[in-house]
């Protein structure tokens, strides 16, 4: 029995490392130039590409080869197969350039011009120096020109939106006829100054993007197409086959930084996923807020004030149980009872004025959240409870006997005892509420969230707010991406990153319970 339970452990063991050596190389594979190949096939085609996978039939010499061709604007196609019988020729081009843009994702050729409007500004032997002079600077142009439009040009917007529920707001209210028309005229003229201080900013900014988007860069492919693209519009620009390991080096931590600090783009398979760790971080955040209390509550109750009898063991039975439910049913009960009753009935008496659009009366994270507080609940009752059952009885009575009351001491005494055991079921309800996806699809978790839960503007935090999450990103990159194949590296990266997160949330819970298992020994879980 002995060698069974060890060598169980030992499986156990060797799976898990193995799961995760897989995800960590093929997440962190994503971020690593890969040289670029040109090919001659037989048929004077010329291609290339990034040679993404090798397949070798059984019993043959030379198989084929799956490359990441790019160019999915002048091809439709990321990937193509060849045969390596049909390849003629086979080199390295030290001047072929990989460019991450905005759009269509990777762009595999030679610079050839950099021009403004009709006029020529580089030729071939100095346009890549002159793109590394411009392109730093179009970046700064591309930030300001966000940052204008995120800023003041949403504050008026905001500002014409809000006007527009206190007219509507106006409208709903039961004033003298006089007091009336004096407010609504006040209105309209703020209206009218808004309207004509928004057409001034819009104006603005399209003069904005025309400058922004005036130098182009003529980009010649394999097969001698020629493809124009504003400098803007380029992310990232670089030789993979004259790079040294240093730079290659350099230039992995530099992806990993944008995969974790910027916003996604080209349907979630590009970029990076900061609003889904900003928004995954933040619900468990919430949930723990909400389930502790709660789950400590009613283990309080069960645990120290409950007599036994038929209905706590009914009670029991119904919360061990509750833990067996499926997911999905918390997230129907979710939408029917938070969503449906609780928002529709907020959305009526707090904010008649800008139904029929609902504020809180569809998904978004508080709903999410309080779904899996329900859904953890379990966890954390029976661990608290257990947490309660493993404090000595000589503490209770000590501190009674001392003159403390009951109430005293369970607060005193009890469960500062039975933290450990508390945090246990926290760390147990953290971790899987990081990696629930299904209940949330449908109380308020995206695909694209156009604005944080969190922001500048009053109140500051808007709970109202529907949220992206990292589970839900793995299973939108890699099995709904319009390019499954080209998303499907960004897959493993995604899983990596919430794997990394869930152990750096719970190693927080862990070291806080330790230390109190130290300051409690004896009494901790």
């Amino acid at each position: 029995m002995t060698s069974l339970t060890g060598g169980a452990l030992a499986v156990s063991i060797v799976m898990v490392f193995g799961l995760l050596t897989l995800v960590s190389v093929r997440g962190l594979s994503h971020f690593w130039p890969a040289e670029l190949v040109a090919f001659t096939l037989a048929d004077e085609t010329q291609l290339l590409g990034e040679i993404h996978e090798r397949k070798v039939e059984p019993d043959a010499e030379r198989g084929q080869l799956r490359l990441k061709v790019g160019n999915r604007d002048l091809t439709g196609l990321d990937f193509r197969w060849i045969d390596e019988a049909d390849v003629v020729e086979r080199e390295l081009p030290a001047d072929a350039v990989v460019l991450e843009r905005l759009e269509w994702g990777n762009f595999h050729g030679r610079m050839r011009e950099l021009r403004r409007g009709e006029t020529l500004l580089a030729g071939p032997h100095e346009v890549r120096t002159a793109f590394e002079a411009l392109h730093p600077r179009k970046l700064e142009e591309r930030a300001r020109t966000r940052d204008f439009e995120n800023g003041e040009l949403d504050d008026v917007n905001r500002e014409i939106e809000s006007l527009r529920l206190e007219q509507r707001k106006l409208e709903l209210a039961d004033l003298p006829t006089a007091k009336q028309a004096s407010r609504e005229a006040g209105l309209e003229a703020r209206a009218a100054e808004l309207e004509a201080r928004y057409a001034e900013l819009a104006d603005r900014l399209a003069h904005m993007r025309e400058d922004l988007e005036r130098e182009t860069l003529v980009m010649e492919a394999a097969d001698g197409r020629r493809r124009e693209l504003p400098v803007a519009h380029v992310v990232r620009a670089y030789e993979p086959n004259a790079m040294g390991p240093l730079s290659k080096l350099g230039l992995f931590f530099s992806r990993i930084g944008e995969f974790v600090s910027d916003d996604p783009r080209e349907s979630n398979t590009e970029g990076g996923v900061f609003p889904a760790i900003f928004g995954t971080v933040m619900m468990v955040f919430l949930m723990s807020l909400a389930v502790v209390p709660f789950g400590v509550i009613a283990a309080v109750y069960l645990r120290e004030y409950a007599t036994e009898g038929t209905v706590v063991q009914l009670i029991r039975i119904a919360v061990n149980n509750l833990a067996g439910v499926p997911s999905i049913v918390f997230g129907v009960f979710g939408l029917g009872f938070f969503v449906y009753f609780v928002g529709g009935h907020l959305d009526a008496l707090l904010y008649p004025e800008r139904l029929p659009r609902p504020t809180f009366g569809t998904g978004g994270i508080l709903w999410a959240s309080l779904t899996l507080a329900l859904l953890t609940l379990p966890v954390v009752i029976v661990a608290t409870e257990e947490g309660l059952a493993s404090v000595p009885r000589a503490l209770r009575e000590g501190s009674r006997a001392l003159g403390a009351t009951r109430l005293e001491t369970l607060v005193r005494v009890t469960l500062p005892a039975a933290s450990p055991g508390l945090l246990t079921g926290v760390i147990l309800a953290m971790a899987r509420a990081a990696g629930e996806v299904a209940p949330l699809m449908i109380v308020g978790m995206v695909k694209l969230a156009p604005s944080l839960p969190v922001d500048g503007h009053f109140p500051f935090v808007h709970m109202e707010r529907k949220f992206m999450h990292l589970g839900f990103h793995i299973f939108d990159v890699g099995f709904q991406s319009p390019n499954v194949e080209a998303a499907k590296p960004l897959a493993f990266a995604t899983t990596l990153l919430i794997v990394l997160l869930v152990f750096a949330m719970t190693l927080s819970a862990v070291v806080v319970r330790e230390r109190l298992r130290s300051r409690f020994r004896g009494s901790a879980v």
